[in-house]
């Protein structure tokens, strides 16, 4: 599952840096990468907005277990030998 959760997040990156990008510089990377004008779509391009709103939704979805992933103090304490 870490594997996913990387590749979400990068996806989320890419988006979010797409759309700063179409925000700031009326620039849109996604279409530029498939030789597209602003705005145009293909098959292509499809599949990669498809990916990362698929990302977005996993992110939120699954969010609060993420969040306790590396959380240790939900953990029940080591018994402590006493000498």
């Amino acid at each position: 599952m870490k594997t996913l959760d990387v590749i979400a997040a990068v996806l989320l990156v890419v988006g979010g840096l797409n759309w700063g990008l179409v925000s700031v510089a009326h620039f849109d990377l996604v279409a530029a990468i498939f030789g597209m004008r602003f705005g145009e779509t293909s098959a292509l391009s499809s599949v990669v907005y498809g990916l990362v709103g698929l990302a977005a939704l996993y992110q939120a979805v699954s969010f609060k277990s993420i969040q306790h992933r590396g959380d240790t103090s939900r953990l029940q304490p080591a018994l402590v030998e006493r000498t």
